[in-house]
């Protein structure tokens, strides 16, 4: 199965976009906060696929960090904006399942509250990071 098959690789990719956006705006690495996608991210991270995933998502290699906290998610507006509201898929866990309180707060007040284990780095981790290339819709 292709990674563009599977909705958290969708997601992945959407969100690769965002961190780009931020990156290029000097704004901070944005919080993945949800662990279904962060899972998948995990699962790709180390194959052969994954720089060319990024590539084509972020314009760059994207890299893995560890970055724990807990609080406001900042870049849900750039998120809509670009591709409307967050699906459901965002407020799943590991498990598979749908955290509902969290999912009827953000549907209520736009707001996502959350905690998240890790962030992309733009590079692999040290490297000096190519040039960012105009992300074409695919």
């Amino acid at each position: 199965m292709s990674t563009a098959q599977t909705l958290e690789h969708v997601e992945l990719a959407k969100f690769f976009e965002v961190s780009a956006q931020r990156f290029e705006a000097g704004r901070p690495a944005p919080q993945m906060f949800c662990p279904a996608i962060d899972a998948a991210w995990h699962r790709l991270l180390h194959t052969a696929e994954y720089a060319e995933f990024s590539t084509r998502h972020a314009g760059q290699l994207l890299g893995h960090m560890s970055s724990h906290g807990n609080g406001r998610i900042t870049w849900i507006a750039a998120y809509e904006e670009r591709y409307g509201p967050l699906p459901e898929i965002w407020f799943t866990g590991s498990d598979g399942q749908v955290d509902e309180k969290r999912l009827t707060h953000y549907r209520e007040t736009g707001e996502v509250v959350a905690e998240w284990d890790c962030s992309p780095v733009p590079g692999d981790g040290g490297d000096i990071v190519p040039k960012r290339r105009k992300i074409t819709a695919s």
